[in-house]
């Protein structure tokens, strides 16, 4: 078995422990030893980094070539190609490479990032696809909400078909898009919605994002999806939540900026009731994911008090004393627990 060279080392240390302390004889502790080899470079973790800086850059570099109006004017003169060519264009190449990328995924199936890479190139032109088929019938339409919705239905059935839980989480990015934009046009402008600013109406759609997750759980076909979903409910909710226990139900940064930071103090208890609630559930249930989001949240909860309330009012050198002697506790603390953790397995 090939392992890191930090966890290599632990062994090492662990097996020497153990045969010191008797609980394990020479002959076992060197016939474990023998059992595991330290890699000599992570080339798996080399590979995966790889593609993705090389989308990023994609990204970054299409991003620019849009930005540059001299090669958008030289692109049109040589071209002049009108928007609904350039969907199907986009459509076409993005059938191409779906096509490509899960015939790769059943002949290939180790080459599990460079397939992936391929599948996003597709997603992306899918999202170029509509995006200009929505210029070439809507022209000037405000209602671009409608866009999306359309890519959000064209992923969930690429999702569904091709069964890749990569697409799905791009439906769920879009469908946030979409309640995003949908809800700032009902409103027609105004920043509430029902009486709700963004934060506020996404702690809704996070929970229902999250309990439609349980109900994909038990779906035969559509169970493999569940942790995707689940995952990405979680996000919504609990990153509105913080937010909101920021910035309160105020629809402008004017009337924040007018209001003290305490007076927001009941959002921050239920953000922090949110947390523990999600603890709970994940002790309560063995719910790795539900447990960890509300430690990690409600670490991130009180750590955003600390700096909201003692950030002006003490001495920066008292200040980073307190965070820095905290940390260390946390850190002595979960190492403590690691310990014990590991042991027990």
């Amino acid at each position: 078995m090939k392992i890191d060279q930090e966890k290599s080392d632990f062994l090492d240390e662990m097996l020497d422990r153990w045969r010191q302390e008797q609980l394990l004889t020479d002959a076992q502790a060197e016939t474990l030893r023998n059992s595991y080899e330290a890699k000599s470079f992570d080339w798996r973790r080399l590979a995966q980094y790889s593609f993705w800086i090389a989308m990023a850059c994609g990204v970054i570099s299409l991003g620019a070539l849009l930005i540059d109006d001299k090669i958008l004017l030289y692109l049109e003169r040589i071209f002049e190609t009108s928007d609904l060519m350039i969907s199907i264009f986009s459509a076409l190449a993005a059938g191409v490479l779906y096509y490509f990328s899960f015939k790769r995924k059943r002949s290939k199936s180790h080459q599990v990032f460079s397939n992936e890479a391929m599948v996003f190139t597709a997603v992306m032109l899918t999202a170029n696809a509509v995006a200009y088929l929505g210029k070439a019938i809507g022209g000037s339409n405000s209602h671009f909400s409608l866009l999306i919705l359309v890519s959000v239905i064209v992923y969930a059935l690429l999702a569904y078909f091709f069964r890749s839980r990569l697409i799905w989480v791009f439906m769920l990015v879009s469908l946030g898009a979409w309640f995003g934009t949908e809800t700032g046009y009902l409103s027609r402008g105004n920043l509430y919605f029902i009486g709700m600013n963004y934060p506020l109406r996404f702690v809704a759609f996070g929970l229902v994002l999250t309990a439609v997750s349980f109900f994909l759980r038990n779906n035969k076909r559509l169970g493999m999806f569940f942790q995707v979903n689940y995952i990405c409910g979680m996000v919504y909710l609990f990153v509105s939540l913080w937010l909101l226990s920021v910035f309160g139900n105020f629809g402008t940064l004017e009337a924040w900026y007018a209001i003290k930071q305490i007076s927001l103090f009941y959002w921050a208890l239920i953000s922090a009731a949110a947390c523990v609630v999600s603890i709970y559930a994940g002790l309560k249930y063995r719910d790795d994911i539900a447990r960890e989001f509300g430690i990690t949240f409600l670490f991130i909860n009180l750590y955003t008090r600390y700096f909201e309330y003692f950030w002006d009012n003490w001495h920066k050198a008292l200040f980073f004393c307190v965070l820095a002697a905290s940390f260390w506790v946390i850190g002595r603390r979960a190492e403590k627990i690691w310990n014990l953790q590991f042991l027990k397995k």
